[in-house]
């Protein structure tokens, strides 16, 4: 298994697959999620898969009947769910303003 770092793209997908953990999606519907062409979608995807965090399988569909080729979905491994809810809290921590950074407002405007 690969290990995954956790960019901000890799986040936008992560964020997409825990807003409903049981949703498998597929590509195209990824791509219209995070506005990210297939170039930089698939992959993530194929990163997250080495690693374990996503399971993919192909959909069960007659291509003839459903009028397209059957979809490839993923959805988070119970590993990966469990990883990427850390590691969004994690990233989300990391970005939270420290306390004790008080930002100096200057109400009569100009450079600081």
């Amino acid at each position: 298994m690969d290990e995954v770092r956790v960019t901000v793209a890799v986040a936008t997908v992560l964020r997409v697959f825990l807003d409903d953990v049981a949703q498998p999606r597929y590509g195209y519907e990824l791509m219209q999620m995070t506005g990210f062409p297939s170039g930089k979608l698939y992959p993530l995807l194929a990163r997250l898969e080495r690693a374990g965090w996503l399971t993919k399988e192909i959909e069960n569909v007659e291509p003839a009947v459903a009028g397209r080729p059957a979809r490839r979905m993923y959805r988070l491994s119970e590993e990966g769910t469990q990883a990427a809810r850390y590691e969004m809290a994690m990233l989300n921590e990391q970005l939270r303003p420290s306390e004790s950074v008080t930002p100096r407002l200057r109400p009569e405007g100009g450079r600081a």
